[in-house]
């Protein structure tokens, strides 16, 4: 016998799929509006199987819907899918689809959902995520090459039935086909030899939105899709998505009134002042995302040496990145896998513990075993996207190395330069923020597996490690699921394969005048559900 907890969010999710769902929806006099958003940086892409930012993402969201989708509170509700079910041994998913049209009126029906999902898993697209589709029958296996796209389990009944079939069960795999890159694609659009398929006046979406203009290092523009299936219930006459890295800019263009949602846009040096002053707008909560470095762990690097890498971990104080410099909530973290996560792991740097005096001293033994110190400096660099605090917290930390003899080298390049560069593992030491996108820590764990986007970047490679993490998407006790995911994680720490440092919370800025906006652990905001009140800006 096994324990059903395992199958709970696949069940729980079907049951949702054939009830009530109670949404709640826009209210009927709210004046259809077109929603600015500053969005962050410049998307380098709106292939929702090319994305790798949550700025990116926002909008591919909006412009393709998944057979499952989120609600505006975080749960998942049908998309494409009107139902679904799931077979006695948790191996078989059945998505029925609801009557739905691309933009351009062709019918959207299982064959586009099969062709995305063969798409996402060949090599030629590099999905980032693609490892969390393993589960389906043949995807590892076409994803690395040794089997062609058309065998993977998935197949369409009829054109309104769709079938994926998984070698084992798998907890968390709805929550992955809400994700953007398993929204179903225009089958007949990308077969059809068109180049660049993403650009405005090509672009075929079956979203709330369609694709209206794209001002590259400006904005992204979208409109109201009149062909959406549920497109009554959308207020919105459109949304434009604002390219602002700048912290500071977003916060004073909001406070103009230019924009009705600032994502991220609190830099911390001004956040009492937020507090004080935008109280009705200011959103924080927690948010399932570790903020970490990367390392560069290929040999003949400097980071190849473990005794460096240990060295680097101890001497970094957490706290006073986040509780000086930061100040907004944000958890010291000795951990890679978040706290706020379901089901949490319970993993941890062994010296978390320890006083920094007795960290330091560790570390400059660790160094001069390895030969470097004050009279032989180690130099390395540390790149970083644009953003105040990605500064501010590199300044720190390169301050904190500097008595131990390590010379660190500043890089600061914007986003889409720096995350190019980490996928190519061009760096030493790199900033980066991994936040949730499925509610489970296999999606942390699985980064650093075989095939995953931290280890590609970062060169690391643990055929015991992978075993554990494999392993722990086939067990079905919650208990013992657990305790794998907790030895998987305490082997990756005890590598110091990555430096961790906090875990995140979300800090927005949302106009008193947006209904329907909720704040989610995942910062996923559907906006179908949202309108906003009064004159558009």
């Amino acid at each position: 016998m096994v324990s059903m907890d395992a199958f709970r969010p696949l069940a729980l999710a079907g049951l949702m799929a054939t009830t009530s769902l109670g949404l709640c929806l826009p209210a009927a006099d709210a004046q259809a509006a077109t929603l600015q958003v500053g969005n962050g940086a410049e998307p380098s892409t709106l292939d929702p199987q090319k994305v790798s930012g949550n700025w990116e993402s926002r909008i591919t969201r909006q412009l393709f819907d998944r057979l499952v989708n989120y609600g505006p509170d975080g749960a998942l509700v049908p998309g494409l899918a009107e139902s679904w079910e799931l077979s006695d041994d948790g191996r078989v998913i059945t998505f029925r689809l609801r009557e739905a049209q691309w933009s351009d009126g062709e019918p959207i029906t299982a064959d586009d959902a099969v062709f995305a999902l063969q798409r996402l898993v060949t090599p030629a697209t590099a999905n980032h995520n693609a490892n969390l589709y393993y589960p389906i029958i043949n995807a590892r296996a076409i994803n690395t090459g040794e089997a062609e796209p058309e065998s993977l389990g998935v197949t369409a009944l009829d054109s309104h039935t769709l079938e994926i079939r998984l070698s084992e069960p798998t907890a968390y795999f709805l929550q992955a086909m809400a994700m953007t890159e398993a929204a179903p694609l225009p089958r007949h659009l990308l077969t059809s030899g068109v180049e660049d398929w993403t650009r405005p006046g090509t672009l075929v979406a079956s979203g709330p939105f369609v694709l209206a203009d794209w001002k590259p290092q400006d904005k992204v523009e979208v409109e109201r899709n009149p062909r959406y299936y549920a497109a009554d219930e959308v207020a919105l006459e459109g949304v434009d998505f604002h390219a602002i890295e700048d912290t500071s800019a977003l916060m004073n263009r909001f406070r103009s009134g230019e924009l009705d949602i600032a994502y991220g846009a609190v830099p911390s040096a001004r956040f009492e002042w937020a507090q004080e002053n935008l109280s009705e707008s200011l959103r924080v909560g927690p948010l399932i995302g570790s903020y970490f470095y990367m390392l560069n762990l290929r040999e003949g690097t400097p980071l190849s040496d473990e005794r460096v890498r240990e060295a680097l971990n101890l001497a970094l104080d957490r706290e006073v990145i986040t509780e000086r410099l930061l100040g907004m909530g944000q958890t010291p973290s000795y951990w890679f896998v978040p706290r706020t996560i379901a089901s949490p792991t319970s993993a941890s740097l062994d010296f978390h513990d320890q006083g920094m005096d007795s960290r330091r001293a560790r570390a400059r033994e660790l160094l001069d075993q390895a030969g470097y110190g004050p009279d032989r400096p180690l130099e390395l660099e540390l790149s970083y996207n644009t953003l105040e605090d990605h500064k501010k917290i590199a300044v720190a930390i390169a301050a904190m190395w500097r008595p131990l003899g390590v010379e660190i080298d500043l890089v600061n390049r914007e986003a889409a330069v720096h995350f190019a560069g980490l996928r190519q593992g061009d760096f030493e030491i790199a900033r980066y923020g991994f936040v949730a996108t499925v509610n489970d820590p296999y999606d942390f764990l699985n980064a650093y597996a075989a095939g995953g986007s931290a280890a590609a970047s970062t060169g690391y490679a643990d055929p015991e490690y992978d075993a554990l993490v494999e392993a722990s998407t086939h067990e079905l006790d919650v208990n013992r699921r657990a305790a794998l995911m907790t030895e998987a994680e305490q082997r990756l720490l005890e590598a110091d394969v990555m430096l961790p440092i906090y875990d995140y919370v979300v800090v927005n800025l949302v106009s008193p005048d947006v209904k329907g906006w909720q704040p989610t652990t995942l910062d996923v905001h559907p906006l179908r559900y949202v309108s906003v009140d009064g004159d558009a800006p």
